[in-house]
């Protein structure tokens, strides 16, 4: 499953001019500006003519005038991860990293990714969605407590949270539509969070996240140094294999390629439920492809000259 193809390019002139998009407007743009920098100077390490481009300041224009032959993407979230920028790059027909318009627009949006998931038969833990005008009574019935809500077009677990009590529900949902006009409240399942990165057509090995957070917020992400990180994750061969395939269905049925990273949740019989899929996961040292890669013999340099291999 993570035996991965033959390098398509030796030589770092076959890539001619790299723009790497990083920043943009979004609420990631911090994580997306560390994200970038890691990725330009990981590709210049390997001889690369990479630029950073902060996706804030005059994009259309400054790829347009800049003789670029290709992008890397590293935005993440709104304008960067929702297919915007990728239905711009096809305009401009320059080739992009990573999933295209109708991959990115789909994993981005967790409701219509979870209706997909339904569609095709896949697990993914019932929801529904709400607004601050829902009878939240009903909610509660309909999915029991502890719940948690989320915003169904934002990433790095912005405006989410878990509901144990019904008093918070309210507030939650207010929280959320902060956040996005389209928000979900979803089954908590008790258990256990695994993500499965996904390369060049393969299935990197599971990392299995612990953290003394409610849940993998965005603190546990990007701040705390008390998350834990396990790879080997701990299961058996089998549940491995079997994990990494479901992540690679869930991870096509919505149409990305290229790369990125699928999260799950298992319950407390062992049973795997799809939380979402990232089309442009982060790159900065607390991420988790790059810890992935690192599993499956990769350094850092060689997992993004991988990815920018996805632009061909």
């Amino acid at each position: 499953m993570t035996k991965l193809p033959p390098l398509r390019i030796s030589d770092p002139k076959a890539f001619g001019s790299v723009a790497v998009l990083m920043g943009g407007t979004a609420a990631e743009r911090d994580i997306s500006l560390q994200s970038g920098a890691a990725v330009v100077a990981a590709l210049k390490s390997r001889g690369v003519d990479a630029h950073g481009i902060d996706a804030a300041d005059g994009l259309l224009s400054r790829l347009q005038d800049g003789g670029f032959d290709r992008v890397f993407v590293s935005l993440h979230g709104r304008g960067g991860e929702d297919g915007t920028v990728q239905g711009a790059l096809e305009i401009l027909a320059l080739p992009y990293t990573g999933s295209g318009v109708l991959g990115s627009a789909l994993a981005m949006d967790k409701l219509r990714c979870k209706q997909l998931w339904q569609g095709v038969g896949l697990p993914t833990p019932s929801y529904q969605v709400v607004n601050n005008s829902s009878d939240f009574a009903a909610v509660e019935r309909a999915l029991g407590l502890p719940l948690i809500v989320k915003p169904a077009r934002e990433g790095s677990s912005i405006g989410m949270s878990k509901v144990c009590d019904p008093a918070q529900l309210a507030h939650a949902v207010r929280l959320a539509c902060e956040a996005d006009d389209v928000v979900i409240a979803e089954r908590w399942i008790t258990g256990s969070e695994y993500t499965v990165a996904v390369l060049q057509g393969c299935a990197l090995p599971p990392i299995r996240l612990e953290t003394p957070h409610e849940f993998y917020d965005f603190d546990a992400k990007y701040r705390s140094d008390q998350t834990l990180y396990h790879c080997p994750c701990g299961l058996s061969k089998k549940t491995e294999q079997e994990l990494q395939q479901l992540a690679m269905e869930a991870f096509f049925a919505t149409g990305s390629t290229g790369w990125g990273r699928v999260d799950f949740m298992f319950d407390e019989k062992n049973d795997p439920w799809l939380l979402e899929v990232n089309t442009v996961p982060g790159m900065t040292d607390h991420s988790l492809v790059p810890m992935a890669a690192r599993s499956a013999g990769l350094t850092f340099d060689e997992l993004v000259w991988r990815i920018l291999e996805t632009s061909l």
